[in-house]
């Protein structure tokens, strides 16, 4: 029987919506979603309606855990806070580690978050590109490869692109452009991975 793994790219971003945000923010690289972002996520649940997800992992960025809330509740499924599906920690966007909220303040806003997870990959501050698209990918397999059923994991532009291109084989050039709140669908057959669908939800998307 086929398998599938979905890859969600986080909604549009408050920050990028509105550039004074972080001006007043305590944690101001951790942006939440936008109303645009929210309903973006909103329209990734209902996409997954009804299919057949077993397990939801999640970036623990804060705009990651606000679009995988509505997969959570509609699916019935906990989030699972994955270290290895975080931001590209670039230095040149950071200028320090950003600070992210608890695993029990997340888990207090949203009921959804499995606070004993344990993840299976990690980010280190100052990696290079290489490196995050690698760790993002290693992520992915080792996910792939431990838990059973289909599974759904909301990330980055670049741990999607780095989870992506990892279990395709590709490079990233080969990969299919996600903008923000896009959703694809991995099929397993045979021991392979190729694409499925493709959603990109029927709102105006913009910024990085």
């Amino acid at each position: 029987m086929a398998r599938a793994i979905w890859l969600a790219r986080h909604g549009s971003r408050r920050d990028f919506d509105d550039p004074r945000w972080a001006e007043g923010a305590s944690r101001p690289y951790d942006s939440p979603l936008s109303a645009e972002g929210r309903r973006q996520s909103r329209a990734l649940a209902d996409r997954l309606a009804g299919e057949r997800v077993a397990h939801l992992f999640s970036s623990p960025f804060l705009r990651c855990v606000e679009t995988a809330a509505p997969i959570a509740a509609r699916l019935g499924l906990a989030i699972h806070l994955e270290l290895g599906l975080c931001e590209w920690l670039n230095a040149e966007w950071f200028s320090k580690a950003p600070d992210l909220l608890p695993v029990g303040e997340l888990a207090r806003r949203f009921p959804g978050v499995e606070a004993g997870y344990r993840s299976r990959g990690a980010a280190r501050y100052g990696e290079s590109g290489e490196e995050a698209l690698r760790r993002s990918g290693e992520t992915a397999r080792a996910l792939a490869a431990e838990f059973e059923g289909g599974l759904a994991m909301v990330g980055h532009g670049a741990s999607v692109l780095g989870a992506l291109t990892a279990l395709l084989g590709v490079g990233p050039r080969d990969a299919p452009d996600l903008g923000y709140g896009c959703l694809v669908e991995l099929v397993q057959e045979d021991g392979r991975w190729t694409c499925g669908s493709l959603f990109r939800p029927r709102l105006p998307v913009t910024g990085r």
